[in-house]
C-alpha cells in the first residue's frame, strides 16, 4: 500500500485549474464581504440626515457591525475546525447577506443596529475561514501570492460599494445599497457545489475516499490511487483549541500576531471613518467621501497583490515590517498641506499599507499555525484585530472632540504602525533565535514551525 503525506503533496503541487477555482470562489466571497464592510460608510451621511443622528450616535451605530465581526471571528474560527471550513464559510456567507438585506427595511437606528451586528457576525466568520482554506490548498511557492490575490477581493468589494453608491444613493436611496446585498445569494448553490472542504478535516472525519479524490485534483501527477494511504505529520492537541495557540513554542508568535492585528485594523478603521471629515475640516475640497473610499481600497488591492508577490520572494514578515514603516510615514504626511494629486497618492499608499498589510497579516498567520488549529488561530487573530477596529473610530472621535491641529491627528493615527512594526520585528527575532537552537519544536508539516519561520525570516 502506497503512503503519502498530505502537506508534501500540496506543497509541491503545480498550479492547476483546481487552485484557480478555489482562489476565484474565495475571492468572490470576499468581494461580497468587503461590500458589506464598507457599506455603512457609504450611506452614513444620508442616515445621519434622515434619522437626525449626532456624530456620537452615528459612531456608535457603526460600531455594532464591528462588535459583530469581533465575536464572529471568535466563534466561527474554532467552529469551522469542528464542523468543516466549507460549512463555516457557507453559514457566514448566508448570515451576512441576509442580515445586510434586512438592514434596508430598518425604520429606526435600534433595528438597524441589530441587523448590522448580525451581519458583522457573518463577516467576521467568513474572512478567517476563506484564508485558511486557500492557504491549505495553495502550493508552497505560490502561497503568499494566491492568498493575497484572493484577499484583494475584500478591497474590490469596497471599490464596488463606493462605485455603486455614487450611482444608487441619489437615484434609489440608501435602502437600495442594502437590498443589493441579496443578489450574491443566487450563487450559494455554486459555492456549495464547487467550494472544496478542507482535506485535513476530511481525514479527521475518516472520509479518506473523499480526501483522496480531492488531492487527486490538487496534484494530478502525484499518483494517488484508490488504495493510497494518506497521513498527516501533525496531531491536534487535546484541550481547548485556543490554548493550543500558545503550545509548542507559539506563545510569543501568537501574542505578536495579535498586537499587529490590533494596530493594523485600528489604522484601517480610523482612516476609513475619519479621513474625509479631518480633511474637510482642514479646508480641502476633494469631493464626496466615496472618492476617498475608492482611493483607499484601490490602494488596498495594489498593496495586497504586490505584497503577496514580494512575500513569496522576501518572506512575509519582512514585507509586513516594510509596509508598516511606509504606512506610518504616509499617514503622518497626510497632516501636511499637500497638493491634491499628492494627497490622493498618499491616501492610496496609506490604503496599500493598511488594508493591504491586513491581508498579508492573514497570510502570515495562516502559515504560522498548523492545519488542525489554523481556523482557530486566524479566528482569534481576527477577533483581537476587530477590537482594534472598534477602537479606531472611537479614537478618531476623541481626537475630533479635542480639536487638535491636523498634524497631531494623523501623527496619532500613525503611531500604531510603529507599534505593529515592532511586534513583527520581535516575531522575526524570536523565531530566528529559536531556529538556531535544538529546542525549537515543529508544529506540523502543513503548518509553519517556529524553526521554519526562523529559517524563512
Amino acid at each position: 500500500m502506497k503512503t503519502l503525506e498530505v502537506s508534501q503533496i500540496i506543497d509541491g503541487a503545480r498550479f492547476t485549474k483546481f487552485h484557480w477555482m478555489v482562489m476565484c470562489l474565495c475571492a468572490l466571497l470576499l468581494v461580497f464581504d468587503g461590500y458589506d464592510l464598507f457599506i455603512y460608510g457609504a450611506v452614513l451621511p444620508v442616515l445621519m440626515k434622515e434619522w437626525s443622528l449626532s456624530p456620537v450616535q452615528a459612531g456608535a451605530l457603526g460600531s455594532y457591525a464591528l462588535f459583530g465581526m469581533m465575536f464572529g471571528a471568535f466563534i466561527f474560527g474554532p467552529l469551522a475546525d469542528r464542523i468543516g471550513r466549507k460549512k463555516g464559510v457557507a453559514i457566514s456567507f448566508v448570515l451576512f447577506s441576509v442580515s445586510t438585506f434586512l438592514s434596508g427595511f430598518s425604520t429606526s437606528p435600534t433595528e438597524f443596529g441589530v441587523y448590522r451586528f448580525l451581519a458583522g457576525l457573518g463577516c467576521g466568520g467568513l474572512m478567517p475561514n476563506a484564508v485558511a482554506l486557500m492557504n491549505e490548498y495553495a502550493p508552497k511557492r505560490l502561497r503568499s501570492t494566491l492568498v493575497a490575490i484572493m484577499f484583494s477581493g475584500y478591497s474590490l468589494g469596497g471599490v464596488l460599494c463606493a462605485g455603486l453608491g455614487i450611482w444608487m444613493l441619489p437615484n434609489f436611496g440608501w435602502q437600495s445599497m442594502f437590498f443589493a446585498a441579496a443578489v450574491p445569494l443566487v450563487l450559494l448553490p455554486l459555492i456549495l457545489w464547487k467550494l472544496p472542504e478542507s482535506v485535513g478535516f476530511l481525514l479527521r472525519q475518516g472520509k479518506h475516499e473523499q480526501a483522496r479524490a480531492m488531492l487527486a485534483q490538487v496534484a494530478p501527477l502525484a499518483g494517488i490511487a484508490a488504495d493510497t494511504q494518506l497521513v498527516q505529520a501533525e496531531a491536534k492537541g487535546a484541550g481547548a483549541p485556543m490554548l493550543d495557540l500558545f503550545k509548542q513554542d507559539r506563545s510569543v508568535g501568537t501574542l505578536m500576531i495579535w498586537v499587529s492585528f490590533f494596530c493594523c485594523l485600528l489604522m484601517v478603521y480610523a482612516l476609513g471613518s475619519w479621513l474625509p471629515k479631518l480633511m474637510a475640516s482642514a479646508g480641502y475640497s476633494l469631493g464626496s467621501s466615496l472618492s476617498f473610499l475608492l482611493a483607499l481600497n484601490f490602494g488596498g488591492v495594489v498593496g495586497a497583490i504586490g505584497g503577496g508577490w514580494l512575500g513569496d520572494r522576501f518572506t512575509l514578515p519582512k514585507v509586513v515590517i516594510s509596509f508598516f514603516a511606509v504606512g506610518t510615514v504616509a499617514i503622518a504626511l497626510l497632516g501636511f498641506n499637500s497638493p491634491t494629486p499628492v494627497l490622493y497618492l498618499l491616501i492610496i499608499v496609506a490604503g496599500a499599507t493598511t488594508i493591504g498589510t491586513q491581508i498579508l497579516l492573514y497570510a502570515n498567520t495562516a502559515q504560522f499555525y498548523p492545519l488542525a488549529i489554523r481556523s482557530t488561530g486566524l479566528g482569534w487573530a481576527s477577533g483581537v484585530g476587530r477590537s482594534g477596529a472598534i477602537v479606531g473610530p472611537l479614537l478618531g472621535g476623541a481626537l475630533m472632540a479635542a480639536a487638535l491641529p491636523l498634524k497631531m491627528n494623523f501623527l496619532v493615527f500613525a503611531i500604531p504602525g510603529l507599534v505593529a512594526a515592532l511586534a513583527i520585528g520581535i516575531f522575526m527575532l524570536r523565531y530566528r533565535h529559536a531556529g538556531q537552537g535544538a529546542s525549537a519544536h515543529s508544529v506540523g508539516a502543513s503548518g509553519v514551525s517556529p524553526a521554519s519561520v526562523s529559517r524563512s525570516v
